[in-house]
């Protein structure tokens, strides 16, 4: 076991560690439904057959590790149920997955995550940036590489900050691909020999964009092919805790270096734009016992056209109508709904200052 920064959690799962050896065997060792989060980057079975050279005759450093080796599709396919499996097993029952491939391995991949049980919510297209051109021209430059996000199970009530994703993408609705450039420049580790520290190290901007949308500061992320440490290092930066796995000493050390490296995180700066649904509820009442709106109170309709006054329970009262801030509002309006925080508002030394204000003054309160 390589440095830990913590010792345990609550659980007994060893915190922002690098754990040696087989994930399997490791992820068999660790405590039921102790992970919220887990990222997986697993062996892509290339299959690749010699060299790959350039034009110019220089080698291409392809993915030829011996971990990237397997006998046959049905020994990859047996890798692939047994850590998933074992991957599983960790979740809580509303933690999720990402696993990232090519096309050599992610429909295998997608069909055995159905078959041990997750649910499939989304699949995202990483469109690289700057992707490796196609040097021997006989198929199309290979510039993407897909994710499959799926929760533990069909109910499961995963994490999805679409607020905060909708923010990074200046106010856009974050869609299911993505352009993002690969590791290279300063960002693509190298090792004492200047060369390549690992072929398939992934970009910080990928885990970003994955650990701000589907988790939260305080969460615990896994990722049993550690690799170099992408995800720790994001995990570090963004105030989540980790487990990582990886059977390879030269990039552990590559690894625990880097996250080392990773400053003390700002927590005022870590809670991302959260979605209105998640905002702590506050009843219109609740108002109404503060003092906050008084009963007798005339509130107006933003648009001038209607009054009707608090009630003392927290209804509200009109011509011909009783009921809640909602109720109310549609029925003057003849409509089959509506918003009565954002409909209702009441003035003060004549000016006219809508409800929810007094609603965001108490959910600041809960912060």
């Amino acid at each position: 076991m390589t440095k830990m920064t913590k010792l345990k959690g609550a659980d007994g799962l060893p915190l922002n560690t690098i754990l040696p050896g087989d994930c399997i065997e490791v992820m068999n060792c660790l405590p039921e439904g102790s992970v919220d989060l887990i990222f997986a980057d697993p062996p892509y079975n290339l299959q690749l057959k010699g060299d790959l050279s350039r034009p110019d005759n220089s080698k291409v450093d392809a993915v030829d590790d011996h971990w990237d080796q397997f006998d046959s599709f049905a020994a990859y396919d047996r890798f692939t149920q047994d850590w998933l499996k074992a991957a599983r097993r960790l979740l809580k029952p509303d933690g999720a997955i990402w696993v990232i491939g090519s096309y050599h391995n992610i429909f295998r991949v997608g069909a055995a995550l159905q078959n041990e049980g997750y649910w499939i919510l989304n699949d995202v297209i990483w469109r690289k940036a700057n992707p490796m051109p196609n040097f021997r021209g006989k198929r199309f430059t290979n510039a993407h590489e897909t994710m499959i996000w799926a929760s533990k199970s069909e109910g499961g009530k995963y994490t999805f900050n679409y607020e905060a994703l909708k923010a990074l993408n200046e106010g856009i609705q974050m869609r299911s691909d993505w352009v993002l450039p690969i590791c290279n420049g300063g960002e693509r580790l190298k090792d004492a020999n200047g060369d390549k520290a690992h072929p398939t190290q992934k970009p910080h901007s990928l885990l970003h964009r994955v650990l701000v949308g589907s988790t939260n500061p305080g969460d615990v992320v896994l990722d049993p092919f550690f690799g170099t440490g992408t995800t720790g290092a994001v995990a570090k930066m963004l105030g989540r805790d980790f487990v990582g796995i990886e059977r390879e000493a030269a990039y552990r050390e590559v690894a625990q270096k880097r996250i080392d490296a990773i400053r003390p995180f700002d927590r005022t700066a870590l809670q991302v734009t959260q979605s209105k649904r998640a905002a702590p509820r506050v009843p219109f009442g609740q108002l109404v016992e503060r003092g906050m709106l008084r009963p007798g109170e005339e509130l107006w309709s933003m648009n001038g056209r209607h009054k009707a006054k608090v009630r003392a329970d927290g209804t509200l009262i009109g011509d011909d109508i009783k009921g809640s801030i909602h109720q109310v509002g549609a029925h003057l309006e003849g409509a089959p709904s509506c918003n009565g925080w954002t409909y209702w508002c009441f003035k003060r030394e004549g000016k006219a200052v809508p409800i929810d204000v007094l609603r965001q003054q108490i959910r600041a309160e809960m912060e």
